[in-house]
This record gives C-alpha cells, structure tokens and sequence, in this order.
C-alpha cells in the first residue's frame, strides 16, 4: 500500500503539469456510446480518465483501489412499487438503473457553468467528512470548486476535508432541486427531503448510518460500501473511507467484506433503515440524496 501512495503523489505532481485537456473527448447526455465509454480499467494505458461530463472532471487516480472491480449489490433496470416492498424496502439495498433522460433536465442544470453562473455568489456549507460531521463552514459555491475538489491526501484527517453534502439553504437551492425527479418507487407513509452535494476525487464520509433513502449520481463515479444494521463495520470515525479502503479493506476475510458497488451517472442506490455506509468518490463527483422519513 505505500508504494500506491507513492504512485498516488506522482500522479497528482502529473496532473499538475500536464494539460487535462489531453485527455478530454466529448460525451453528450443521450449518447449511447457515451453511456458505456471504456474506463482506464478497461484499456490500462492512463492513470487518468478525463471527459467532458458537463465540464466536470473525470480525472481521477483511483481506478486500481483494492476490490474496485467487486459488485455485489443487487442492480434493476427496471422495478415495480410491489418488488421493490416486497424485497428491498426493509431488508436490503438495490441499485436501481435508469435512462439518463429520467433526470436529463436536472442534470444539465447541474453542469460546472451552469452552477457557477446561477449560483456561484451562493453560500454553501461545507462539511467536515468524519462520521458524524461535527464541523461546519460556510463558503460561496465559486471558492469552494476552486479550493475543495482537488484529489484528497490518503494520509489526511477526515477533520481536515471540507465537503459539500446534504446540507443546504431552501431559500437558494429548492428552486433547483424543484427540477429533481425522485425515484418511482417508495416506502408508503414515508415522504422525501433531497439532499445536494458535491465532491472531488477521493472525498466521501466514513461510515455512518440514518434513516432510509436513495442517491444519485448526476456526474462522475461513487462508491458505495454498506453493512446491515448488526454489523457494525471496524473503522476509525476520523479516518477517510479512502484511508480505509487502502488500509483496512484488504485485510477482510470474505465473510467481512462489504456489500459495494461504484454507481455512475443513471445509477440510484437506495439504503434502508440503519443500515452502516460509507462512500468515497473516484472523481469530481456531483450527487442528490432523497431522504425518507415518516
């Protein structure tokens, strides 16, 4: 693992020198060829992955993460109201995978220009990415792409990454997110709060668990690692999940490990109650949540 430190810390000297534009090529929402565009995991000639995902970049190093290929989280294209209660609701999690037009309006609404013109004057809140989030600062939308989404330090204290997610002020953000279409299946007597965030390569937050709800991924790639409520995960609150991953994950035996999977722009996780998760993000990642309460 410290020599992928080492090659992590070069890359990132790379990424500095070298101009991303290199990499980039164009990917439109509705194109199908972009919609199954090949990975650095498939061809492995780049450490980097860089595409116009609504001008968000897709740089990333982390593509070769211990069990970064592993999926064992149950993925429906498509799902009726009676399944999803049947199965899913109370006792597992499920990825539900749609069309990119099911949300092709607020998505776009959610590229790099848009936000910036429409809201980067706007205060967000950032948060630190320990457990339980206990620090909080206020910042305009504009600073924090500019200081906050740069690739995380593996060695760096969740205390000491700021990260945009969940919290948000109705009075700017709910018409934006007016334009959010949540998932069309629910729990019945339950009703939803969406939940904005943003985040760079390697950013996430350490286990933790609440109540029911789904995510989405409008930009970029998130991985998702989850336990059922009596099996509390072994990890440090103020650890990063990348820390984790790199530290702690490799020395699971099989009956420990995890139910994960990386979801894409399409994809919709959805957790139920209590249930322990973690998440980090293998890119500029730009994500809603849809929490359920009753």
């Amino acid at each position: 693992m410290e020599l992928y430190f080492l090659i992590y810390s070069l890359s990132l000297l790379f990424s500095q020198t070298k101009s991303l534009t290199e990499f980039e090529s164009v990917c439109q929402v509705d194109d199908d060829e972009c919609n199954n565009r090949p990975t650095p995991d498939d061809n492995g000639d780049s450490a980097f992955f860089a595409i116009d995902e609504g001008g968000w970049s897709s740089q990333t190093v982390f593509n070769d993460l211990p069990g970064s290929s592993r999926c064992n989280i149950p993925i429906h294209s498509d799902i009726t109201q009676l399944e999803f209660l049947s199965e899913f609701a109370y006792n597992k999690p499920i990825i539900i995978r749609q069309s990119l037009a099911y949300n092709q309006l607020f998505r776009q609404k959610c590229a790099r220009e848009k936000l910036l013109n429409e809201y980067g004057d706007k205060i967000v809140v950032a948060s630190s990415s320990n457990t339980h989030s206990y620090e909080k600062t206020q910042i305009k939308l504009s600073s924090y792409i500019e200081k906050h989404l740069n690739p995380i330090n593996p060695y760096s204290l969740s205390n000491e990454t700021r990260y945009w997610f969940g919290d948000h002020d109705p009075s700017i953000w709910d018409e934006l997110l007016a334009h959010y279409r949540p998932p069309s299946v629910n729990i019945p007597g339950y009703s939803g709060a969406p939940g904005f965030g943003l985040g760079g390569p390697g950013s996430g937050v350490p286990f933790h668990f609440h109540g029911p709800g789904f995510s989405e991924v409008l930009y970029g790639r998130k991985r998702w690692f989850l336990y059922p409520p009596e099996s509390k995960p072994m990890f440090h609150p103020n650890r990063t999940t990348l820390h984790w991953v790199l530290k702690s994950y490799p020395e699971l035996n099989e009956e420990h490990l995890p139910m994960e999977c990386i979801i894409k722009p399409g994809d919709t996780l959805y957790f139920p109650d209590r249930w322990w998760h973690a998440t980090l993000n293998l890119e500029t990642s730009v994500f809603i949540s849809w929490f359920l309460a009753p």
